[in-house]
């Protein structure tokens, strides 16, 4: 097991010092989530100023962007890292697909399922000069001309997590992906019962074993040095679990 940690702030001077300072503290990796800032920026800054730091997106909205769009900054967060870097993607809900990024809704698990094969695709035609050739229902990608190829790195291999809270996600990211985002409106019943089976329901690839499927649990803390601190935090976790509770999509862990 690893403990990790987030970042606390976004603004870019900050995040060497940030950085620098999870990493001799001994965290296992750094994430970023797409919230009220771009996550990727943060981690390209990041991956200069540490060495042995995992970076990563917990999550990236998947569709907001084009697969070629998602598959250049994690080929060149992927370099600049020297292999540290994660691709967690997560599909977000309808209305803000549609209404925060103007993005066509189409059903997310079989686009997901898509976009990760895409991203695949591209990263093997600039590692191995293979001819580009997706075809999909929602990505069909098949131009690559040199002047646009980034080339081979040292660390092709990019792990993809898709998040995922209810077992239809689980189990494509136990067919596709290399690790599951676990939500941080989560119990540990419902990962129990729920979604472990769920990742080992369905196929996956020959030469990968469950073993190397990974799980980032992320969770809902109170903590404090004073009695009003903690007071603060509880009433911030309460409202973090209203919100979620709230809403359909969750129903299924209450």
């Amino acid at each position: 097991m690893r403990l990790d940690t987030g970042f606390l702030s976004f603004d870019l001077r900050d995040i060497p010092t940030y950085a620098r300072k999870a990493e001799a503290l001994g965290f296992g990796a750094l994430w970023s989530a797409e919230t009220k800032h771009d996550p990727f920026l943060p981690l390209a800054v990041a991956a200069t100023a540490t060495s042995a730091l995992g970076l990563g997106t917990a999550i990236a909205i998947a569709f907001a962007r084009s697969p070629m769009v998602l598959a250049n900054i994690a080929w060149d967060l992927q370099k600049a890292s020297g292999g540290r870097f994660t691709l967690g993607l997560g599909t977000q809900v309808k209305a803000h697909n549609e209404r925060r990024f103007a993005v066509k809704w189409e059903a997310p698990g079989p686009r997901l399922r898509e976009l990760v094969g895409a991203l695949r695709a591209i990263w093997d035609t600039w590692q191995t000069k293979a001819p580009l050739d997706f075809q999909g229902k929602s990505y069909r990608i098949n131009l690559m001309t040199p002047f646009f190829d980034p080339g081979p790195i040292e660390h092709p291999k990019i792990p993809v997590y898709l998040a995922g809270v209810n077992p239809y996600m689980a189990k494509l990211a136990g067919e596709i992906a290399d690790g599951l985002h676990i939500h941080s409106f989560h119990s540990a019943r419902y990962l129990r019962e729920i979604l472990h089976p769920a990742v080992s329901e369905g196929p996956r690839p020959s030469n990968r074993s469950r073993l190397d499927f990974g799980f980032r649990a992320s969770t809902m803390v109170v903590i404090g040095d004073t009695r009003a601190e903690i007071e603060e935090q509880k009433q911030q976790v309460k409202q973090q679990i209203a919100f979620f509770a709230s809403t359909g999509t969750y129903a299924a862990v209450l």
